[in-house]
């Protein structure tokens, strides 16, 4: 079997070259889900990362990414496969006319010619390196997630017209969940585990400079610091890092080289979406101005 990683340094080197900027715990799961050909959960708090992680596996490693975007209602068809319903309609209208038997028109028509293959087949009959992201699977119903089950325990599946379909190869797979509901002990201890929070104050800092390379280490610093104030307050929506580096855009858009309380209220829309929070936030720059608007200040 060939592997995609030599070591946990080479995944986060990888990572670090197309701009994700993993520790030690990330690279080293991807690194062990590559050699033990196991899924990764990934959990977390929306705008972690999660997603952008798969993402970016597929980058660095050069696979093609697959990707399942679960939602509720998700069943086989859309998930699995499904039919071409109209092209073998057209097929048994064209063949009815010949002397033709019915049983050789169904083997006909249930044949690999008229299965559409949805992202979990397509993912294991590629014959190319791929990467399987299934996005949000705490969204989908126990049902489809017991399909889910199946397909990732074996990386087979059974087509009652067409048998069994077992994998070309193993793909690399990534689940995410952003804990809306409880997965199923039976998931959970077919993957490895990952959980993915907001990152610490440096570790945010660095990834606004590495994603806004036109930002100044000082507003670097200060966005970071905001932002990681604005998270400790009790809000219906944290801020994700996606938010931080629009915010951070959105600054140097405006030619703003140092943010004061003026600054920050302006703009705060940005990085929160409900009233009710960009209030309290506004009401937290007027009280903590000293603290967050100091540039170098440490909160």
């Amino acid at each position: 079997m060939t592997h995609r990683f030599d070591s946990v340094d080479a995944v986060r080197e990888g990572l670090r070259s197309v701009d994700y900027l993993a520790d030690d715990s990330i690279a080293g799961i991807a690194y062990l889900a590559d050699r033990l050909g196991k899924p990764v959960l990934i959990e977390g708090p929306a705008g972690t990362g999660k997603t952008q992680l798969a993402k970016s596996v597929a980058e660095m490693s050069g696979a093609r990414l697959i990707r399942l975007q679960c939602y509720e209602g998700l069943d086989e068809s859309k998930a699995l496969y499904e039919w071409n319903y109209k092209k073998q309609l057209l097929r048994i209208q064209v063949e009815s006319g010949d002397d033709t038997s019915w049983t050789d028109i169904q083997d006909d028509i249930f044949s690999d010619e008229f299965l559409l293959p949805r992202p979990l087949l397509e993912a294991i009959t590629a014959d190319d390196p791929v990467v399987l992201l299934i996005d949000e699977v705490d969204r989908v119903e126990l049902e489809t997630e017991a399909l889910l089950l199946e397909i990732l325990s074996d990386y087979q599946v059974s087509i009652p017209e067409l048998g069994t379909i077992e994998a070309k190869q193993v793909p690399l797979v990534f689940l995410t969940s952003n804990n809306t509901r409880e997965l199923s002990e039976a998931l959970k201890r077919r993957c490895l585990f990952l959980h993915l929070d907001y990152p610490d104050l440096e570790r945010e800092k660095e990834i606004v400079m590495t994603k806004v390379p036109d930002i100044s280490e000082q507003l670097a610093d200060q966005v970071a610091r905001i932002v990681r104030s604005v998270r400790q307050l009790e809000l219906k929506k944290h801020p994700s890092v996606s938010e931080t580096l629009d915010w951070a855009r959105t600054l140097i858009l405006l030619g703003i080289d140092n943010v004061d309380e003026k600054d920050a209220t302006e703009t705060v829309n940005i990085l929160l979406k409900y009233r009710s929070d960009i209030e309290k936030a506004i009401k937290d720059f007027g009280a903590n101005s000293s603290a967050h608007f100091e540039p170098n200040s440490t909160t």
